[in-house]
């Protein structure tokens, strides 16, 4: 990616974008983790697929006007995943809405409006915003395996500040009331702002 991982990356969505063109098909999802961080310039490492969070709703001047749940992903879009999978040699699910869960218990409040439209051909990519990645990861970490985890690492790399650490905070601890899941939460915080205080 304009280092090697974006660029593939691109690419890849490129070559989905112009199957879809030739179909007459358009469709618009919305991205986060590896794929959001890269697409969004926050970070040039590899990502192994692309998460679609929603699919776009309605057209406005040419981009997606809203975003609705992403189950089930279009057939077209399957389709030239799939192929493009082949072709790049990439996993088959590379582009799934495994974390399309995330809408039973709701996105981050005005996720939707905050999203950079960028497009390929026939497929419009939302890239979510750093402040909704910052939510998200944070939320991912806490369920991940420690500060190796490549969400938490990802989060360093947002380098949030306290008032949107502090937001994040509370959008996290609404998805999991319980009191397990509030401890681990505030020593992921802690760490964060720890591993932001040291010196390089």
């Amino acid at each position: 990616m304009q280092h090697k991982s974006r660029l593939v990356l691109v690419d890849a969505l490129r070559a989905v974008g112009e199957l879809l063109a030739a179909e007459g098909e358009r469709i618009g999802i919305a991205v986060v983790g590896g794929a959001a961080m890269v697409l969004g310039k926050h970070a040039a490492r590899l990502t192994e697929d692309v998460e679609i969070i929603a699919l776009g709703r309605g057209w406005n001047r040419g981009t997606p006007a809203g975003i609705t749940s992403p189950d089930p992903l279009p057939v077209a879009l399957l389709q030239a995943a799939s192929r493009v999978a082949r072709d790049f040699n990439l996993l088959d699910d590379w582009m799934n809405s495994t974390v399309g869960a995330q809408w039973k218990t709701g996105l981050p409040r005005g996720f939707g409006k905050r999203l950079k439209w960028l497009r390929y051909g026939g497929l419009f990519v939302g890239v979510a915003d750093r402040r909704d990645l910052i939510f998200l990861k944070l939320y991912a970490a806490v369920d991940s395996d420690g500060p190796q985890s490549v969400h938490y690492q990802d989060l360093l790399v947002l380098n949030p500040t306290k008032s949107e650490l502090r937001a994040a905070v509370g959008w996290v601890r609404s998805q999991d009331p319980s009191p397990a899941f509030a401890e681990i939460l505030v020593k992921v915080k802690r760490h964060v702002r720890r591993d932001q205080e040291e010196p390089d």
